[in-house]
């Protein structure tokens, strides 16, 4: 095998790697012959190499995260070093890692590190630890109905206006999903319900990223002018902002309670990720794609599709409640070291984030998606808001 050949045989590896990777569904691909994964020693040593890149860049968040406020006390900078908190250090340092392996050529090679999805999931599921079994039953109402209007409401008129753009069916849905629901995690469970293609999953997940970076810093402070209370602002935050990691950093922003309005409600946009996912996977079945013999999605898909971690997070507030009950004041500790955990677990998300964008594939597909991607963000926006200072208005976790 020539040299050529190998390194074109390590880049499938990887590439196929990321699309069949547990944590992104099933492949996001046409070509129903794929080529099958051949996990070899080049590929777990590639990997072992990537994740060595993630662990150290947030390692190097945390230090920076820890030591710049000190740093800076004193300075002219002083407010800015003591504001600035980790996502912004993992997310610029991600990049920073990416432009590096991107011009060694390793980027593709070291994909399958990059596990953006369990990293965030896990670090979701954790959070739980920290919300109150009865904040979560007391905002369940409002959160619901806001999730489902919401949803509703911005998936539909993503949906026309990508028509009235004249994009592909599939990319519709992708862009549709991710804006309306949960940003990437759509994107990946709308990709394998629609079949979609590869490059249409990595620049709505690139569209993703962009938008909701300045969302972390634009909201809060936008909640602070409008003086929205702490619920409505976690409301907004949670309804609006694409990306679960974002609307955690934001919540973090904007206050304790409106992290866990925020992280509440968007935890209950994503438990109807999977009911979108069946709805897109049966109107393309039956309407758009038209094979012959194909099989009409049942309860089992249904299942299949909704993001389990959901559970996860249901099931950690439920153990942290009972602790907390049962152990008192000692039980705090032990929650305070759950929250260091989950701190670690959203960096190696945010380090992914930084490491999985790729510049070309957004100059590739042209301002048609980003205007339809814009106007949908604008829209939901406004939605959002409305939505939260009606459903919210009063409400004292």
């Amino acid at each position: 095998m020539t040299a050529d050949a190998t390194r074109a045989d390590d880049t499938t590896r990887a590439t196929d790697a990321v699309e069949t990777s547990p944590d992104s569904g099933p492949p996001a691909t046409d070509d129903p012959a794929a080529p099958v994964v051949v996990r070899d020693g080049r590929f777990w040593a590639w990997t072992a190499v990537g994740l060595v890149i993630v662990v150290g860049l947030a390692a190097l968040t945390r230090y920076l995260e820890q030591n710049v406020p000190a740093w800076s006390d004193g300075t002219a900078v002083e407010d800015i070093g003591a504001a600035i908190e980790y996502p912004v250090y993992a997310i610029l340092l991600g990049l920073l890692g990416n432009a590096v392996v991107t011009q060694l050529g390793w980027r593709d090679r070291i994909a399958a590190a990059f596990r953006t999805e369990f990293f965030i999931k896990t670090g979701l599921v954790l959070l739980g630890a920290s919300i109150n079994l009865a904040v979560i039953a007391s905002a369940a109402g409002p959160a619901i109905a806001q999730a489902i209007l919401l949803i509703s409401g911005v998936f539909l008129f993503t949906w026309w206006l990508a028509g009235r753009f004249g994009l592909d069916g599939k990319l519709r849905a992708l862009l549709a999903s991710a804006v309306s629901i949960c940003g990437v995690s759509a994107a990946i469970a709308a990709a394998g319900a629609v079949r979609a293609r590869r490059e249409q999953l990595a620049y709505t997940a690139s569209l993703v990223i962009v938008f909701a970076l300045p969302s972390i810093f634009i909201l809060p402070w936008l909640a602070d002018v409008l003086g929205l209370s702490d619920a409505v602002a976690g409301a907004w935050i949670g309804g609006n902002i694409d990306t679960t990691a974002a609307v955690t950093a934001a919540g973090a922003l904007a206050g304790e309670e409106a992290l866990q309005i925020a992280s509440i409600v968007k935890v209950t946009q994503n438990a109807l990720m999977g009911v979108v996912a069946v709805a897109l996977t049966a109107y393309f079945t039956l309407k758009v794609e038209r094979r012959p013999g194909a099989a009409r999605p049942g309860l089992g898909e249904l299942w299949r599709r909704f993001p389990k971690f959901v559970l996860g997070f249901i099931a950690a507030s439920v153990i942290a409640t009972w602790y907390l009950d049962t152990a008192g004041a000692d039980g705090k500790a032990t929650i305070a070291i759950v929250n260091d955990l989950r701190v670690w677990f959203l960096i190696l998300a945010f380090v992914s984030i930084g490491l999985e964008v790729r510049v070309a594939s957004l100059r590739e597909a042209g301002w048609r998606p980003v205007a339809v991607f814009a106007s949908a963000t604008v829209f939901n926006l406004a939605l959002a808001l409305a939505l939260a200072s009606v459903l919210f208005r009063g409400f004292s976790a």
